[in-house]
């Protein structure tokens, strides 16, 4: 009867654990980039432990009709990750490696997809 009833718990445990929806993942770390503010002073700004995989549009740049590129990005994270030139990572775009040295200045940049690989 006791083997019954451990067997039956295991299996109602296993079958909640399966039907539970899976963990968003994020990257480890922080993506950094500069941008110009509507004063035309460059504030860094930061996503820490951003949401991955998946993109980010840059709040501050997403409307190219509004505002300058984003620039100089850091990726500080533990994924590979690629910028774009316009939002909803479209456009022109470049790899930056996990744990990367800070990019250019001239590298512009208004969205992110970060890859979930590290």
């Amino acid at each position: 009867m006791r083997l019954r009833t451990t067997l039956a718990a295991a299996l109602g445990a296993l079958t909640l654990t399966l039907a539970l929806p899976a963990s968003a993942s994020a990257a480890d770390g922080d993506f950094s980039y500069t941008h110009v503010d509507p004063s035309g002073l460059p504030q860094r700004a930061t996503l820490h432990d951003p949401a991955s995989p998946g993109c980010v549009t840059l709040p501050e740049v997403a409307d190219p009709g509004s505002s300058e590129p984003a620039f100089a990005p850091h990726n500080d994270t533990d994924e590979w990750v690629m910028v774009f030139t316009e939002p909803d990572c479209t456009g022109d775009s470049w790899t930056l490696r996990p744990h990367g040295r800070p990019a250019s200045d001239r590298l512009k940049l208004r969205s992110v997809f970060f890859t979930g690989r590290q």
